[in-house]
C-alpha cells in the first residue's frame, strides 16, 4: 500500500499545494495552510463502484432538450420564515449548511424543523427525520425538545459521532430529511485527523453531500463560526454544499435574524426573523416596529432609515455618537455596518461640508444587532453623524433613504417607494431622500424632502 503523501490545504480557498507557504499562491490568504493527509484511494466512488461494477451503468450525458423540467416538489417545514429563506421549503438531495455564533439558537431552530417535519406527511406518506447530534447525549436532545415542547412520531435522534456508523443508521432508516449537529465533531476513523481538522471537515462533508445527491435525501448541517464571524473550517465546505445561511443578531437580544447568503436553488437576498422565547424560536412574520423605538424626549445622533432585506422592507433606527478624543487617536467603532463604508462617509463630511471630525471618537450603531450592508444607508448615517457633532436632535419620527457619493451628491437607491410605504405604515412624519419625480405614493401625511446633495440635508438640521 502506497505511504500517504502530504499535502497542505488552504482554509479559505480550498485549494491543494504540495508544500508549506506563508501566503498562499491562490488566494493570497496569509497563514491560511493546513496540513492535509492525501487519500490514497479515490474517495468518490460508491460502495458499488467497489464491488467492481461497469462504470458504464452511471449517469449518461444528456442534451438539454432531454432534461427533465418538472419542478422540484421542496418539502415544507412548517416554519414559514425558514422556508423563506430557503426559497420555499426544502429541496429533496440538497446539502443546507447552518452557522451562526455559539447559543444563537441554530440547534433550538433545526430541532424545532425537526419536530414540526416530524408531524408532517408528504403525498399521504409520513416525513421522516433522523436528527444525528454529535455535542449532546439522545437524553439531552430529548430534554431539550420536551422544554420547547415537541412530540414527533417520525422523528429519530442518534447520538454520534462516528461518519460511518452515522452512514449506516442513516442507510437502515432512510430519513427524508437528516439533521447533523455539528460537522466539527464528525470525523472518519480511517483518517489520521483530529475531529474539526481541515482533513476530516472536508471529507465527512463531502460524503454527506455525495449521499445527498444519490439518494435524494436533505441533509442540513450545522457549523461553527470563529471569531470573525465566518463558517469555521476550510472555504471548501461553503463551495460543495447548495445552501449556507447564517444566524445574525446579539445574543443578548430577543430577536434572531436568519440570512440566506448561498442558495442554489432560490433567492440569496430573503432573511428570516425570529423572537427567541422560553418555548424556542418564535418567527416573525411582520416585524415592523421591532427595531424602532419611540424615546421620550429627542436625542441627537439618531434617525430612522429603510433597509431592504429581501423582498422586505425593515425600518431601522441609526444611532451616532462624536466625543473628543486624544489628538492623534481618535478611534472608528462601528456595530451592524461597515467600518469602511463609515469611514468614507467621514471623509465626505470632513472634505464637503467642513465638519472637523479628525480628532473626535466617532460610533455608529444599527439598533437591535441588525446588520446592513447596503449603500442605502449612507444618508442615514451621515445626518446622524452631523446631528451628534453639532448635538442638535434630528425631528422625531425623520427618515433618510439615500445613497452617498464621494462628492456629496445622493444617488436614488432601488424600491424607495415600498420604503416609503412602510416607513409611512409606521408613523414616520417626514422623509429625506433623494429626487423621486411625482409618481410617489399616498404616504399618510407624511412629508417628503427631495436632495440632491447632502449641504440639503444638513442645512435642515
Amino acid at each position: 500500500m502506497p505511504k500517504p503523501r502530504q499535502q497542505f490545504l488552504c482554509n479559505q480557498c480550498g485549494s491543494v499545494h504540495p508544500k508549506w507557504y506563508g501566503k498562499c499562491p491562490d488566494c493570497g490568504t496569509w497563514d491560511s495552510l493546513e496540513s492535509y493527509q492525501a487519500p490514497t484511494e479515490d474517495k468518490h466512488r460508491t460502495s458499488v463502484d467497489r464491488t467492481g461494477t461497469d462504470p458504464a451503468d452511471g449517469a449518461q450525458a444528456l442534451t438539454l432538450d432531454q432534461i427533465d423540467t418538472e419542478t422540484v416538489n421542496r418539502i415544507s417545514t412548517g416554519i414559514g420564515e425558514f422556508d423563506r429563506i430557503l426559497g420555499g421549503g426544502i429541496v429533496p438531495g440538497s446539502t443546507t449548511l447552518v452557522g451562526g455564533e455559539p447559543g444563537i439558537g441554530k440547534s433550538t431552530l433545526l430541532l424545532q424543523v425537526a419536530g414540526v417535519l416530524g408531524h408532517r406527511t408528504e403525498s399521504s406518506r409520513p416525513i421522516s427525520v433522523l436528527y444525528v447530534t454529535s455535542e449532546e447525549s439522545a437524553r439531552q436532545t430529548k430534554l431539550r425538545a420536551r422544554r420547547i415542547g415537541l412530540q414527533a412520531t417520525h422523528l429519530r435522534v442518534l447520538a454520534e459521532t462516528n461518519l460511518e456508523r452515522i452512514l449506516h443508521q442513516v442507510r437502515q432508516h432512510r430519513p427524508d430529511v437528516v439533521i447533523v449537529d455539528s460537522i466539527q465533531m464528525i470525523y472518519r476513523p480511517d483518517l489520521p485527523a483530529a475531529p474539526g481538522s481541515v482533513t476530516q471537515l472536508r471529507d465527512c462533508c463531502m460524503q454527506l453531500v455525495y449521499y445527498a445527491k444519490t439518494t435524494a435525501t436533505a441533509v442540513i448541517v450545522v457549523g461553527h463560526v470563529t471569531k470573525a464571524g465566518t463558517l469555521a473550517g476550510p472555504k471548501i465546505i461553503e463551495h460543495i454544499v447548495d445552501t449556507v445561511v447564517y444566524f445574525e443578531g446579539d445574543r443578548f437580544h430577543s430577536h434572531r435574524i436568519v440570512r440566506c447568503v448561498k442558495n442554489r436553488f432560490g433567492s440569496t437576498h430573503e432573511v428570516g426573523v425570529f423572537e427567541m422565547t422560553g418555548d424556542g424560536l418564535r418567527e416573525i412574520s411582520d416585524p415592523g416596529s421591532l427595531f424602532i423605538h419611540a424615546h421620550a424626549q429627542p436625542t441627537s445622533g439618531t434617525l430612522l432609515t429603510a433597509a431592504m432585506q429581501g423582498s422586505r422592507v425593515m425600518v431601522l433606527e441609526v444611532q451616532a455618537l462624536t466625543a473628543s478624543s486624544v489628538i492623534g487617536a481618535a478611534k472608528r467603532k462601528t456595530s451592524g455596518v461597515s467600518n469602511d463604508r463609515v469611514s468614507m462617509i467621514l471623509a465626505v463630511l470632513e472634505k464637503r461640508c467642513d465638519m472637523r471630525l479628525a480628532a473626535d471618537d466617532v460610533f455608529v450603531n444599527i439598533a437591535g444587532g441588525v446588520k446592513v450592508i447596503e449603500p442605502a444607508i449612507d444618508l442615514a448615517i451621515a445626518l446622524a453623524i452631523a446631528s451628534a457633532h453639532i448635538n442638535r436632535p434630528v425631528a422625531p419620527g425623520t427618515l433618510a433613504v439615500g445613497e452617498m457619493g464621494l462628492g456629496g451628491e445622493i444617488r436614488p437607491v432601488p424600491q424607495l417607494q415600498a420604503r416609503l410605504k412602510e416607513a409611512s405604515r409606521l408613523g414616520a412624519s417626514q422623509a429625506i431622500i433623494p429626487p423621486i419625480g411625482p409618481d410617489i405614493p399616498p404616504l399618510n401625511g407624511m412629508a417628503i424632502h427631495e436632495i440632491r446633495r447632502i449641504n440639503q440635508a444638513l442645512a435642515a438640521l
